[in-house]
């Protein structure tokens, strides 16, 4: 009967660690975007000056970024791997909070583009909020962000290039 007993037990405990192995493991759209960990500067479109930082927090489950240009005040965004996909929540300094996600994600791919899904305390579909992120992955020092912003049917994009820092 013990023998038995633990037999189950250790086919339990094996069961166990490879589900949470295969649960552990993130899509590979967010493992290319934790390559980004650590600090960067660059420029937006209109010139000035931007600096972008990326910390993985939550276990690693998470990449959190946060990104200051001008004299804009500071916008977060958190990146989380879903399934095949990477989702986001951007808090933007508009208020609102847009959440996009990326498609299914096959093969790595130097671009990732974030389409937006719905958004917290945003007054009507009308209002101004981010609608669309694209980042590209040049090489391993430098990357792209391009924000697209939407009010009133209208859209207007926003590109930051970047360099590591340091």
């Amino acid at each position: 009967m013990k023998m038995r007993h633990l037999v189950h037990f250790a086919v339990s405990c094996v069961l166990i660690a490879g589900f949470v192995r295969a649960q552990s493991k993130p899509a590979g759209g967010f493992e290319q975007l934790t390559s980004l960990v650590g600090e960067w500067e660059g420029t937006s479109g209109g010139g000035q000056a931007a600096h972008v930082s990326y910390q993985l927090v939550s276990g690693a489950t998470a990449l959190l970024e946060r990104l200051q240009s001008g004299k804009e005040p500071e916008m977060v965004t958190m990146y989380t791997a879903d399934g095949n996909r990477v989702v986001m929540t951007h808090y933007c300094n508009a208020g609102n909070q847009p959440q996009m996600r990326t498609l299914p994600i096959t093969r790595m791919s130097k671009v990732l583009s974030f389409n937006f899904v719905r958004a917290t305390n945003l007054q009507s579909p009308e209002a101004g909020h981010m609608d669309h992120l694209l980042v590209t992955l040049l090489d391993k020092d430098h990357f792209s962000q391009a924000w697209t912003w939407k009010e009133k049917g209208k859209v207007s994009t926003i590109v930051f290039r970047f360099a590591r820092k340091g």
